[in-house]
């Protein structure tokens, strides 16, 4: 399964290649933007899970884009600058940045950083880090899928909709909600992609896809995960 996406928003190429580097280590997908403009638009288009933001910009300073990206995704942003006076830290922490490390950095550091802003996300959403249904385990915070000692992958449109059940274990997911998490544009929000999806998960997770016990239909409405209490 692919990891968690993150998006790289800085104008220097080395900056960004030690970032792909560090991130692929960790096991993470990125995408890279090189200034202001270009990471809004694919902050919209990718939704990542993550934004590791620099402030110098060569469009638009960076501290100015920080509530923007904030409106547009409830991606953690973790602010990676050589500014690091107390009060670019202050003032990027009050407009919605989570986290803030001064250049040069350490790649184990941005790691461990990473994990801990993707972990109160899950906390924020109230969302449990382990959903356990039947005889698989969820871990939502390391995007894993075991039975016993089996890693199941999935696609991401896979995973964006197992996440988002599991998310609100044992309740009902309405069609548009699992639609809205796993395709960003609007336009190719169509039932039948989304029911094409369900399928595939049922084939992979269920032990009788054709009687589904984990991913339930509530029919007309939605979906529910069936989890263990």
């Amino acid at each position: 399964m692919s990891g968690q996406r993150v998006l790289i928003v800085d104008d220097d190429l080395h900056i960004r290649r030690l970032l792909q580097s560090t991130l692929a280590r960790g096991g993470y997908d990125a995408i890279e933007a090189t200034s202001a403009k270009e990471a809004l638009a694919l902050a919209a288009e990718h939704r990542p899970d993550a934004v590791l933001l620099d402030l110098g910009l060569p469009d638009r300073d960076g501290l100015e884009i920080v509530q923007l990206l904030k409106k547009a995704s409830p991606a953690p942003i973790l602010v990676l600058s050589a500014r690091d006076s107390t009060d670019h830290k202050v003032a990027a922490l009050d407009l919605g940045a989570d986290d803030y490390v001064t250049k040069p950095f350490d790649s184990e550091e941005v790691l461990a950083r990473l994990r801990v802003s993707l972990r109160h996300r899950l906390q924020a959403e109230g969302a449990e880090p382990v959903v356990r249904a039947g005889d698989l385990v969820i871990d939502l915070a390391d995007r894993r899928i075991m039975r016993g000692e089996e890693e199941i992958h999935l696609t991401r449109k896979e995973y964006e909709v197992l996440r988002i059940l599991a998310a609100s274990p044992g309740r009902v997911v309405t069609h548009q909600r699992a639609l809205e998490a796993a395709w960003p544009r609007e336009y190719d929000r169509r039932i039948d992609y989304l029911r094409i999806v369900v399928r595939n998960l049922r084939q992979k997770l269920e032990v009788d896809p054709a009687r589904p016990s984990l991913i339930v239909n509530e029919l007309g409405v939605g979906y529910r995960l069936i989890v263990d209490h």
